[in-house]
């Protein structure tokens, strides 16, 4: 969908919300009902007749704005030069993460060796990169989806598994809260395609836990990381071990 067709679509969503019909808007605007009905089909406005739209419906321009860039569609996985660049720079890909764990700018320079303006910088080659839209005051809104995820066989999962996945695993999952499962088992083709869906599932709801807890204080927050895995896979020691 084109911007200028979310643009329509949000205006008519304020039309709807504000209960006001073409005719209410054509005569706000001085205009002929039916030249307003054909602006709004074509899409083709200026910015003077967007402000005055903004005027009839009550609404700031900059918040007009904001609802469309909520229209545009989210990305559930980047590109392969995207992954790259986003692995390219350590500190690009820790404030990457960050940003997609929703932490602010002020929460990063806190916690990391990384000065206000390292991180604007870093927010805006994600914003040029597609990732993120850099708001004012250093504020962004994430443009991935809710089911966004790495590619499998990309440069992040690469990196994860040569420089990460040990550090990972390496860890003694010792607190109550933490858990390290290794299960083994001869299970059907046709089932395994259920146990992975059913994976997916767990992991959605991990990330919609995520957002749901943005609203808990900060001090009762902790940042944890689930990796799920199916896989058709024997140790290599016990491979060589066959006959």
């Amino acid at each position: 969908m084109s911007t200028s067709r979310e643009l329509v679509s949000v205006i008519k969503k304020e039309l709807k919300a504000s209960q006001m019909t073409y005719a209410d808007l054509a005569q706000a605007l001085g205009m002929a009902e039916s030249s307003v009905k054909r602006m709004l089909a074509k899409g083709d406005m200026s910015l003077s007749r967007i402000d005055a739209i903004c005027q009839a419906l009550g609404l700031e321009f900059a918040e007009l704005a904001r609802r469309v860039a909520d229209q545009q569609p989210m990305m559930a996985q980047l590109t392969v030069e995207q992954e790259r660049a986003v692995v390219a720079d350590k500190k690009l890909l820790l404030v990457a993460v960050n940003a997609m764990s929703l932490w602010t700018v002020e929460q990063m320079v806190a916690a990391y060796q990384v000065n206000e303006a390292e991180c604007v910088k870093y927010l805006a080659q994600l914003d040029r990169l597609g990732i993120l839209e850099l708001r004012p005051l250093n504020r962004y809104r994430l443009k991935l989806a809710k089911t966004f995820k790495w590619r499998p066989n990309g440069p992040v999962m690469q990196f994860f598994r040569e420089h990460v996945a040990l550090d990972y695993l390496g860890g003694n999952f010792a607190h109550d809260d933490e858990g390290l499962f290794l299960v083994h088992g001869n299970i059907s083709r046709a089932a395994a395609p259920g146990l992975l869906e059913r994976m997916h599932k767990l992991g959605q709801d991990f990330s919609t836990q995520h957002l749901s807890d943005q609203k808990v204080p900060a001090s009762e927050r902790e940042g944890y990381t689930m990796i799920l895995a199916l896989r058709r896979w024997e140790y290599s020691a016990f491979t060589a071990l066959r006959r």
